[in-house]
């Protein structure tokens, strides 16, 4: 079968489409999906460069949507033929990977492949990132950084939903659009503006009652100052590297919390996955909660994917397309 590989760390170029043996018989408790559509997300791009460690070869992709084709002993909540989706099952780069079958979400007949590729790992960070910590309420400002990205415009339309008010950052203007048309009542293009002060100003000197953020380095010192007395601030990702440290003696004069976030330790059980994907699934039919893909790219452009991720030319989603007959279907 076709797959990505990386045989090496190093650039987007270092990403070679291959002819690989095909999947084995899945074993108990396993079922082998055909992919149709593959979500690109930066911890592809992290583990493609090695900042993210993963040892080579292999073939990148955590997340993706399919058909069953076959499932091993003991599996009984999906069987061959079956629509599903998916995150969390490694090398979605592919025509085919093999799944922990408990793991993998049944797609509504009304979804694409394409939606099913583009809503689990963002749709269910959105999910914990807005429920675990601190939940919006009515009168709450909420800044979230990254506005115009993936999971930035869900938590937007999420926030907005729950009756918050909604900062959002941006890298420049066309993005701040994009932030706005998701909901955010406010954006600040941080290449010309100081969020920090901006928040200050937006909410009168109170500050932002939750900050989330999956930039880290460049965004976390800035959080420490935006921050209301008694709010929270949430770390989910990296994107411009790991945020530098502090003393937790720091966060006592105003009683500010720091969390830190990773899906995989949210959707430990099928119970919580499900009924976290059944949740996103739900605002996505009621109207509220809007999908954004930016792109659909054939497999054989994973390159190309990855270099306008990671020059931070996309919004919304990145999908690859690895079966147009079904796609077509």
């Amino acid at each position: 079968m076709k797959a990505i590989r990386v045989e090496k760390h190093g650039g987007p170029e270092v990403l070679e489409l291959e002819d690989i043996a095909p999947i084995e018989e899945p074993g108990p408790g396993q079922a082998v999906v055909r992919i149709v559509a593959a979500g690109v997300n930066f911890m592809d791009v992290s583990q493609r460069s090695g900042s993210y460690p993963r040892e080579v070869p292999f073939t990148p992709g955590a997340e993706g949507a399919g058909v069953v084709e076959s499932v091993g002993e003991g599996v009984g909540n999906v069987k061959p033929s079956d629509r599903v989706a998916f995150t969390g099952v490694p090398g979605a780069y592919a025509e085919a990977a093999v799944a922990d079958a408990s793991r993998l979400i049944p797609l509504p007949d009304d979804f694409s492949f394409d939606e099913g590729a583009a809503f689990p790992l963002q749709g269910l960070t959105a999910h914990y990132l807005i429920h675990e910590f601190r939940k919006p309420k009515r009168g709450d400002f909420v800044l979230i950084h990254a506005a115009a990205g993936g999971v930035g415009g869900l938590l937007v339309q999420w926030a907005r939903h729950l009756g918050a008010t909604v900062i959002g950052t941006t890298s420049n203007e066309e993005k701040a659009r994009a932030a706005r048309e998701a909901g955010a009542e406010h954006v600040v293009v941080y290449s010309d503006e100081d969020f920090v002060a901006e928040t200050k100003r937006i909410t009168k000197g109170h500050g932002a009652d939750l900050i989330i953020d999956g930039v880290g380095k460049t965004t976390f010192k800035g959080d420490l100052e935006a921050v209301a007395v008694r709010g929270q601030i949430v770390i989910f990702g990296a994107t411009s590297g790991p945020a530098d440290p502090i003393a937790p003696n720091s966060l006592m004069p105003r009683a500010v919390s720091v969390s830190g976030g990773r899906l995989q330790n949210f959707i430990r059980t099928r119970e919580e996955l499900m009924r976290r994907a059944n949740d996103v699934i739900e605002a996505i039919h009621q109207g509220w909660l809007k999908l954004k893909i930016s792109a659909v790219m054939p497999l054989a452009q994973a390159s190309k994917a990855h270099e306008l991720l990671e020059n931070r030319r996309t919004q919304g989603k990145l999908v690859l397309s690895i079966d147009d007959s079904q796609q077509a279907a």
